[in-house]
């Protein structure tokens, strides 16, 4: 397990980098740093643990080798979380073991603690955790609301396709179908700034 491999994985901003030790029919494990650490936390650990893993540790957003998100963007912690649905999503794991170390296990904590995403963990492994807690009363509305943010966010990331062309008239007609509330007077002020002229309309 000392030797490892580096992965990249495409998000709408650049790449998320990982590195990977073990064979990629182990069983899967992902790992999370802490905070402003990188996937090089886990270079002295993992060649300790069992060896029918594949260990993939992660750079967050901004650590480490993955892109930064663009200038002027959060780091919000939900922000991370779908950073790890994406690697997840990347890797075609559906269930996997979570490790992580610090803010990382403040990520796995909603992940699995919370129950956002409790269908993708199976094993929890968290170093220097306290976890992370929520009135009861407010578990469930909180968890219905932050993945059904993240789910709506990769969603329309995978939908993601090359605007269409359309004349003026037709874009007038889809903006106004679209917010019944307008005018035609109000949509034409609007596409003035709204649209974008290219060669094909």
């Amino acid at each position: 397990l000392g030797m490892f491999s580096e992965l990249k994985f495409p998000v709408p901003w650049g790449h998320v980098a990982a590195k990977a030790w073990g064979s990629s029919e182990g069983h899967p494990v992902l790992c999370l740093h802490g905070w402003l650490d990188n996937a090089n936390t886990f270079d002295k650990l993992i060649p300790l643990l069992p060896r029918g893993c594949y260990y993939v540790a992660m750079d967050f957003s901004g650590h480490g080798l993955s892109s930064h998100r663009p200038a002027g963007s959060h780091y919000h912690f939900l922000d991370y979380v779908s950073d790890v649905c994406r690697v997840a999503a990347a890797l075609q794991w559906r269930r996997f073991t979570l490790m992580g170390h610090s803010m990382g296990k403040w990520l796995l904590s909603l992940l699995a603690f919370c129950s956002l995403y409790p269908e993708m963990v199976d094993k929890l492994i968290l170093l220097e955790s306290l976890g992370f807690l929520l009135a009861p009363e407010d578990t469930e509305a909180w968890l219905k609301s932050k993945r059904m943010v993240i789910d709506r966010l990769l969603s329309l990331e995978a939908k993601q396709q090359t605007p269409k062309a359309r004349s003026p008239e037709a874009a007038l007609q889809r903006l106004l179908e679209a917010n019944r509330h307008l005018t035609a007077e109000g949509g034409a002020i609007l596409l003035q700034r709204g649209a974008t002229e290219t060669p094909a309309g």
